[in-house]
């Protein structure tokens, strides 16, 4: 899988979603008053410092797949997007992780201050549910099945569980078990949300086959994702990854790399990756998501 990997159609696909997301990103937090402008230019810091987009990329590209018009998944992708970023902000405090580099940037709280990062971080997520609600081009029960699935992702099913059992693993011994519904919650909710919203607005409902074959493939490239990633945090720089790395080891955390070699680690990820595109290849336009499966499995950054 690995000897074959097309990098710059990859980066080229991400680019792309990239830069239609972000059109439309850049029309939020544009407020600029006296007593409150720092909100915006604490959120528009976040959301418009860049990355690699992977998750609204995902909502674009499984519209696309399924022959959807992606004008209708633009706002799913930027809600998405937006609820990545606040979870980024909170994540990055010092009641959490406390890194002081993101993206290549100095976080959120660094620049702004505690108190006007949280505020911002929780107006982003609080924003991205009227950003779903309020996208015209979709029949109202399909904005109501977004925010739905959205929430999922979000709360305790969500995030919001697996930060609280990332936190627990900081004192405590995990189970590959624990370990990999931490990862289920805090990496792969959002991954696999953000594949479900394309398939919704592409103009199939929760109970169809497209549905769970986006589901299959997300939950695989999600945790694939975040061994990756706890590899490049043992194994890569500051540098290269735009954000601090060594902060597992330094936070005592549970990370793949506490069961698994490297080298099994990143075999894993293969064969996780392998698992998804299947689910995939038998939609025509299947293509551009598989290229993407197999990139994000052996990045370096």
């Amino acid at each position: 899988m690995t000897k074959n990997i097309n990098t710059q159609y990859a980066l080229s696909i991400l680019s792309e979603d990239s830069a239609i997301v972000e059109r439309y990103l850049d029309t939020l937090y544009t407020g600029a008053g006296k007593c409150d402008g720092q909100l915006d230019a604490s959120a528009r810091y976040s959301l418009m410092a860049g990355g690699k987009r992977v998750r609204p990329s995902l909502t674009l590209e499984f519209c696309r797949m399924l022959c959807g018009d992606i004008s209708r998944a633009v706002e799913l992708a930027a809600a998405v997007e937006m609820l990545h970023t606040s979870t980024l902000i909170h994540d990055d405090m010092p009641a959490l992780d406390n890194d002081e580099l993101r993206r290549g940037k100095p976080t959120n709280h660094k620049v702004f201050g505690e108190a006007t990062a949280l505020l911002a971080g929780d107006a982003m997520a609080i924003d991205a549910f009227k950003v779903l609600i309020s996208n015209s081009s979709l029949p109202a029960d399909t904005r109501l099945l977004a925010v739905k699935y959205l929430s999922e992702a979000a709360g305790e099913s969500g995030v919001m569980r697996g930060q609280m059992i990332d936190k627990y693993g900081e004192s405590h011994e995990l189970t590959l078990d624990e370990l990999l519904a931490l990862h289920a919650h805090k990496t792969g909710a959002l991954i696999r949300v953000a594949a479900q919203l394309g398939v919704l607005a592409a103009g199939f409902g929760e109970d169809s086959a497209e549905m769970h074959d986006a589901i299959e493939y997300a939950e695989r490239i999600g945790l694939a994702f975040q061994i990756v990633d706890d590899v490049l945090d043992a194994t890569s720089t500051s540098d290269t990854l735009g954000k601090s790395v060594g902060g597992d080891a330094a936070l005592c955390k549970n990370t793949f790399l506490s069961f698994y070699s490297v080298e099994e680690a990143e075999s894993y990820a293969a064969r996780l990756t392998e698992e998804a595109v299947e689910h995939i290849r038998k939609y025509r336009e299947h293509e551009r998501l598989v290229v993407l499966a197999e990139f994000l499995a052996v990045r370096k950054y």
